[in-house]
């Protein structure tokens, strides 16, 4: 880790909770322009509303320009590898470009599309459940639940072979550390679009029945090689880190917070709550994306120039108490009030239906499987520098 980086203010964290001096922000000026690591100034904005109408405006808020904002002094990418990494990529695009690409892709990620996956989740719930009662007590939830279980999911969805997955996690490990040097982030990305592009040709000869496959059949007219590693290699990050952290970070707030956990399996039906509360309570997606103002705007009172870069602070979005009464209190009695933990807009998670079902299977089979589940062994360890908040390492026992 480089001594030299420090987190920037929207991704610290005390433990659950946003830092201190990020909900001051949140609830005095609102607004405010801090340093980055990426040699760029951000402004941060941390209210609710704020953070709606940023990531509710494609218009005024740029995805389509945060790759080519170019920072003074950082590796620099060249002009074809600029365009090789933006192709495909959602969140590198806004409409009408992103539109096209996400017509495309909203078929496959419908409800009822998930509910045929349903009794394929389910059955890699138990299996990893099972290994771990096998191997017995304790365990780490991390390595032996969290991670493999998203990760299975989405290279079975995708038609990647879940025997590189060591592989593209430790590359996706890099690029979402921002504590790496910029050159060993770039490397790791150009790495892992290279692999997708593999992955890519090799559906083109011989498309089966997984999503690659299916846009090959169904799109290879519509959609360039290489704008399918790209669509790929979004889908592949997006779908095994997001969700395996949430199944640690979740399952550590329920055992501290054995309130809310003995409601859980006294009233299962719950759960579904229960999972759009914790998603609001641990909004381990810091900021999402950073969005380019293309145009003078004015938000809470404050002006921010065209061309400066803005970041959404979300877990104090979340925490809002102009959106929620008691927003640091996790309570699954809540419901789903509206929050922004999947983003808002246009650019709203495309897998939040399949990160919801995965969450609403594996929490109470893990509960159910051992009902005396505890933290065990050493305190969890945090990842600070992530892009994506979570648990590197989580002993439990039972």
């Amino acid at each position: 880790m480089s001594d030299s980086v420090t987190v920037p203010l929207h991704m610290r964290r005390d433990g659950f909770d946003p830092v201190p001096e990020l909900s001051a922000l949140r609830d005095g000026e609102g607004i405010r322009r801090i340093p980055t690591p990426f040699g760029v100034d951000a402004w941060v904005v941390s209210r609710y509303a704020d953070v709606r109408e940023v990531l509710g405006d494609a218009t005024r808020f740029s995805n389509g320009q945060n790759m080519v904002f170019r920072a003074a002094g950082r590796p620099q990418y060249t002009e074809e590898e600029l365009r090789r990494l933006r192709a495909g990529n959602l969140l590198a695009f806004d409409p009408p470009e992103h539109t096209r690409l996400r017509r495309i892709l909203t078929p496959e990620f419908t409800m009822r599309r998930m509910r045929r996956l349903e009794p394929r989740i389910h059955e890699i719930v138990r299996q990893h459940l099972d290994a771990m009662e096998r191997d017995g007590s304790p365990a780490d939830l991390v390595s032996a639940f969290a991670l493999p279980i998203p990760s299975l999911v989405i290279c079975e969805l995708l038609g990647v072979p879940y025997a590189d997955r060591d592989a593209f996690q430790r590359r996706t490990g890099k690029v979402l550390d921002i504590s790496l040097p910029a050159d060993e982030r770039q490397a790791a990305g150009l790495e892992q679009r290279a692999y997708m592009g593999e992955l890519v040709a090799r559906a083109q000869a011989e498309p089966g029945e997984d999503m690659l496959g299916m846009l090959v059949r169904e799109h290879g007219d519509d959609l360039s090689a290489e704008e399918l590693a790209g669509v790929g290699s979004l889908l592949l990050l997006a779908g095994h880190e997001t969700t395996s952290n949430m199944l640690g970070l979740g399952t550590l707030a329920l055992l501290r917070h054995p309130d809310q956990l003995d409601l859980l399996r006294k009233e299962p039906e719950r759960i579904g709550a229960t999972v759009e509360e914790l998603l609001r309570w641990l909004s381990i997606v810091h900021s999402g994306t950073g969005k380019i103002v293309t145009t003078d705007v004015e938000l809470s009172g404050i002006r921010i120039p065209a061309g400066e870069l803005v970041v959404c602070a979300l877990p104090a979005a979340n925490r809002d108490p102009a959106f929620i009464a008691d927003p640091d209190r996790l309570d699954i009695t809540r419901g789903d009030l509206g929050h922004v933990a999947f983003g808002h807009g246009v650019h709203h998670c495309l897998g939040a239906p399949l990160a919801r079902m995965e969450m609403r299977i594996a929490f109470p089979a893990l509960f159910e499987r051992f009902p005396g589940l505890r933290e065990s062994g050493s305190a969890p360890e945090f990842r600070s520098f992530n892009v994506v908040y979570g648990l590197s390492a989580f002993e439990v026992a039972w």
